[in-house]
Parts: C-alpha cells; structure tokens; sequence
C-alpha cells in the first residue's frame, strides 16, 4: 500500500509542479508581450489579459493542490500542536478528513457542475467556452481528493510516504 501511494504522490507531484512552472512561465511572457506591445509599440494586445486571468486561475488551483499534496499549505498549528498521542492522530484524521470532505463535494463535484453549467458562455476575448476554465476546479479536486487519502494514511500508520522515483516497482 505504502509503494503504491508514493507511486501515485510522485507523478501527482511530478505532474502538478510541472503545470504550475509551465503556466507562470506562460503568465510572464504574456505579461510581457503585453507591456511592451502597450508601451513600446502603442497597441495593446488585448487577448493576453485574459489568457493570464485565466492562467492565474488555472496555477491557483493546481498549486492548492500542490500544497494539499507536499503539506505545504497554510494552517494554524495552535490548536492542534497543544494536543499529543491519539488525541493529535484524531485531530490529524478529523481536519485531513474534512479537507477529504471538502474536496470531493465543493471542489470535485460542485466544480464538475459548474463547469457544465458555463458550458454555453463564452469568454469575451477570446470566445472560448467558460466550462473550459472552470473545467480546472474538478481536476483540482480529484488531485486534493488522492492528496488527501494519502495524507490521512500518513496520519493513521505514523509512516510517512516519500514521494520518490520507482517506487511504482
């Protein structure tokens, strides 16, 4: 079970940190394009503002689950650093749960129904479907979902799940 979870956290993570580098590099050439075409040339392009709204959305998303997946994302520790033992595994179970809970019904499935439900709006730019950016919140999700069983797997053995190359083998 172990192997198999640091199978899947590695190319969740491989995949994740790769997206998220690929997008803020397309977000700093967009902008670039942009201030140079505004400033220098005197026409502005006007597509590239939202191509980098839509990114921005799209890098929010997959680097949440990024930090869902390393442990990396905010939290206060005042409350459950108080507690020890079973006491703090129970917490640990309880909040990672419902991150869990959280993930499959607002993340997974009310962003699978919003994305269809903006199936038939359209950017005003660049004229592409609104599902498509929305499309982004479901994906997010099932990886916060895999994220999530891992993290409360870590918290119920006490072992923590490296994320490492082969460990598919």
């Amino acid at each position: 079970m172990k192997n198999t979870f640091a199978a899947i956290k590695f190319w969740m993570d491989k995949i994740l940190s790769i997206a998220c580098a690929v997008l803020l590099t397309f977000m700093t050439v967009l902008v670039l394009i942009q201030v140079f075409s505004r400033y220098i040339l005197n026409s502005p392009v006007a597509f590239t503002e939202e191509l980098v709204r839509y990114s921005l959305i799209w890098t929010g998303f997959i680097g949440a689950a990024y930090a869902f997946s390393t442990r990396e994302h905010m939290s206060l520790t005042l409350i459950r650093d108080k507690f020890t033992g079973k006491a703090h595994t129970a917490l640990l179970v309880v909040i990672d749960g419902l991150i869990l809970l959280m993930a499959i019904f607002v993340f997974t499935i009310g962003g699978f129904k919003l994305a269809v439900s903006a199936s038939r709006e359209f950017s005003a730019l660049l004229g592409i479907p609104r599902s498509l950016v929305y499309s982004i919140a479901p994906i997010s999700g099932v990886f916060i979902v895999l994220a999530q069983i891992i993290n409360i797997y870590e918290d119920v053995t006490g072992e923590k799940v490296e994320s490492k190359e082969g460990a598919d083998k």
